[in-house]
Order: C-alpha cells, then structure tokens, then sequence
C-alpha cells in the first residue's frame, strides 16, 4: 500500500462572516435587531447614528439577491459601499396615518410566591432558629407551590449549616408553613395539597373521604365508581366533587414569575382609504450611517498601519451591517406584501378565510430560496386588523372540500373545529366523529385523525374529558 499526493478542485459554499451577519440579521425580531444596532454603535467608531429621514441606505438591485442565499448576500459584494439611496419600503419613521395602531404597554413586577410566604412566616415568628428552619423549609418550595425535596434533606442541609433540629421540628414549621395563603402551600403531592385546602374551607368529612381514596375515579370523572363504592347517590357525589374540582391543584400559580409577554410587531398591515398598506415597524432601531470622517481620513492616506487597517476593517463591517439591515427590512416587506396578497380575504374578514399557502409559493414568487423565506417569518410578527399574528400563521396546508372547490386552509378547519366545540352541549360534548359529521355537513372533508390531531394542538380535551356533570 503506497501514499501519493492528489490534487481535486470541486465547488463548495463558503459560509463566510458577512454571510454568517446577515443571515443572522434576517432572522432576527425587531427587539432583537434594536438591540444588535445599539451595541454596533459602541463597538464601531465608524458608525453614527443620524436623525434625518434621508439617512442612507444601500440600494439594492432587483435582480439581484436573488435564488439560494449564497446568490442573495454575495449580491451585496459587487455593490459600492457609497452607492446609497432612498428605501424602496414604507416604515413607521416617515408614516404618518392617524389610524397608526398604538401599543403603549405599562409593566409592573409581580410579588413571588417564595417573598410571600416568607413574609408571612416572619410575621409569625420570633426565634431566631425557628425562622432560620422556616427559611429553609420556604427556599425548597417551588413554583406551584410545593415542597420539592423530603424533610430528612433539609434537616441534612441545616446540619451543614451547624442548625440543629429534628424531624419532629420540620413537621412542625411546615404544619405552620402549609397553614398560609395560598391556601395548600408547602403541600408535598397533589392529595395533601388538596386536604390542606379541604381543612381551610372547613369541609365535611366526605370531600376528605374522597380526597383521600378516590383521586384517580375523579380525575377520569368516574363519578358512579366513587357513588358505588362509598354508598351515596349519584347526585351527592357529583356535589362533592364539584367542591374538590373548584380547589387550586398549582397553589403557587397566581404569584407565577412569568410576565405577560407583549409581542412588538415587525411590521404593519393596516387599512386607509380602502386600501390594506404595508408599513416596517422601525421605531426605536437607530438610524445609521458610516462616518465621512473616516473614510475621508482612509482615502487621504493620513491614517497608518495598525491604524489604517484598523479603521479598514471598522469601515467593511459597518458597510456590510448597514446592508444586513437593508435587506432584512426589505426582503421582510416584501414577503409580507406578497403574503397581504394572497391572504387579502383574510386582512379583509379574518381567520376563518385563511387559505392554503406554502414556502415555496411565496419563494417562487419573489425568486428567494424557501429556507429564506422561513427565516423571514420565523419569529416575526405582524399586526394586522384582527390582531397580532406570526408570519408563520399564514402557511397552512390545505383541506379538500367534498365539491371539489378550492382547498381550505388548515388553520380555517382548526377555527371551525374550536367553534363547534365551543357551542357543544358540556353534558353532550362531541366526538371526534360527530365533529367529521359536522364538517362534512359544512363541505369539509377531514379524517378523525385529523380532527383529534388538530383538537389536541389546540389544547382541547377528548370529549370524555369535557363532559360537564355540573
């Protein structure tokens, strides 16, 4: 077996930084892109931050940029860096339409449930061991509201700490603990959670009875099971139940640290004069140019070595970011239009006239690659008539009609699913089949599978588990 040296020329893709920038920046949301601008202009000095509405942009030639992504971005190399113009989409930095959508939000930090209970415990207590105890107890409660670990780790954790105490010590400041609001704090399962709420509302011993026996007949709501085996008519257990249903199984989750999230559209469809119009979000992105000054100095010759290169390589990033930005901007407005377009029925009555569309459409449309098109609406939002809706929102597969007419989007099938059910009978609730029936009835042709798949991506109970007793 011998080695030899060959030589093998073969064409590849390159992914080089500047490709790696703006692919980065198209997927980007707007808060995300705010962000990224403000940290280039600490970065780099020959960037600048300009307040006139005829700041430039590079300008980029239609015929270009388009295909697969290498064709796309390598557009921008045979561009002049000087070579900047007037944006060719409309934004909120130049739209002035009185119908412009306000969205002023005012946030306040919610109390957590850990401060909560600790506050209480420190009202209760003077010792100074017994609310080091009680602090170690409330630092292994979680979120919903229960004690996460046994009480024999904590004494440990506690000894670590040269904390003496016995187990006789921790029940007695947990039985405390679980005594505070929310009512079953500090439980350490789903039963004991639920007898500690039974004891604050002061129930009969039956609702105890059936806490403590018949958790599983309640959760399928196999309510004669539980009548049968405790010996009590049907509509007496139905009312027992009916209390244990109405108690709080997550005690913690009104003092949930998770806050509301606000989704800041990217972009705008609104309606004037009769007519939807399409309009970037840019509020609050720094509008930029790169700096005359430097490159006055680089062109004069004044600037050396270190410096010069330096001041070369701060001028090509600031370049290729002000590009990035410009044919993210751009390429967003123009899927979007081109979505506007083909969903007009929706922007015009809403989600139930949603029809099918894939990638490829909209990618064929405007000579882009699909997997752009896919960042492009990948965690980006638009705000439109009848509210705030992911790009991705209006890709949907399509579901045939039983008269042969065209397709209905599978968002509009869910729509009409999540309707029928809503006006369903709670002591009747319909089946998986009686919704195909229904559907048919509507010149929808859908398998049950179907149904059941898009009922469960909806978050919907199987109709067994939706039956109202009460």
């Amino acid at each position: 077996m011998s080695m030899k040296q060959q030589m093998k020329q073969s064409l590849g893709m390159t992914m080089t930084p500047q490709l790696q920038q703006a692919i980065k920046i198209l997927q980007m949301s707007v808060v995300e892109l705010q962000q990224e601008v403000n940290q280039a202009l600490i970065d780099n000095p020959t960037l600048e931050e300009v307040s006139s509405d005829e700041a430039p942009s590079p300008e980029v030639d239609r015929e270009k940029g388009v295909g697969d992504e290498t064709t796309e971005f390598n557009a921008y190399q045979e561009l002049d860096p000087s070579a900047l113009g007037p944006s060719q989409y409309k934004s909120t930095r130049n739209f002035q339409g009185s119908e412009f959508p306000n969205h002023e939000q005012v946030l306040s930090k919610p109390d957590t449930l850990h401060n909560h209970v600790l506050w209480q415990y420190r009202l209760s207590v003077s010792d100074e061991r017994e609310l080091q105890i009680g602090e170690a107890v409330i630092g292994n409660i979680n979120d919903d509201g229960y004690l996460v670990c046994h009480l024999e780790e904590i004494q440990a954790q506690l000894k670590e700490e040269e904390i003496e105490c016995d187990e006789a010590d921790l029940e007695a400041v947990l039985f405390k603990i679980q005594r505070f609001d929310p009512p079953g704090v500090g439980a350490r399962n789903l039963q004991e959670c639920l007898l500690i709420q039974a004891e604050n509302w002061d129930e009969d011993d039956e609702v105890e009875i059936v806490i403590k026996n018949h958790l599983p007949e309640l959760e399928t709501k196999n309510y004669t099971s539980i009548a049968k085996s405790m010996n009590l008519p049907l509509g007496r257990v139905i009312e027992i139940c009916r209390v244990v249903h109405s108690m709080e199984p997550k005690p913690g989750r009104q003092f949930s640290t998770t806050e509301a999230q606000y989704f800041v559209p990217d972009i705008y469809v609104i309606k004037i004069s009769g007519e939807f119009m399409v309009v970037l979000n840019e509020e609050g992105i720094p509008r930029l140019q790169v700096s005359k000054d430097y490159q006055e100095q680089l062109a004069a010759g004044a600037l050396k070595d270190e410096t010069k290169s330096y001041v070369k390589d701060k001028l090509r990033g600031a370049n290729w970011l002000l590009r990035s930005i410009y044919q993210r901007q751009r390429t967003i407005y123009r899927v979007t239009e081109s979505i506007l377009k083909r969903q007009k029925d929706f922007f015009e009555e809403g989600p139930h006239n949603l029809k099918p569309l894939i990638l490829r459409d909209i990618a064929d449309e405007l000579g882009l690659h699909e997997s752009t098109i896919s960042r492009v609406t990948t965690n980006k939002f638009v705000h439109t008539p009848h509210g705030i809706f992911e790009l991705k929102y209006f890709f949907n597969s399509g579901i045939s009609r039983e008269d042969g007419s065209p397709d209905l989007a599978s968002e509009s099938v869910k729509q009409k699913i999540k309707e029928l059910i809503g006006a369903e009978n709670p002591k009747k609730p319909l089946s998986d089949q009686q919704l195909v029936t229904l559907l048919k009835e509507d010149n929808v042709k859908i398998a049950r599978r179907t149904v059941a798949k898009y009922r469960e991506a909806m978050h919907i109970l199987p109709s067994n588990k939706r039956k109202k007793y009460f």
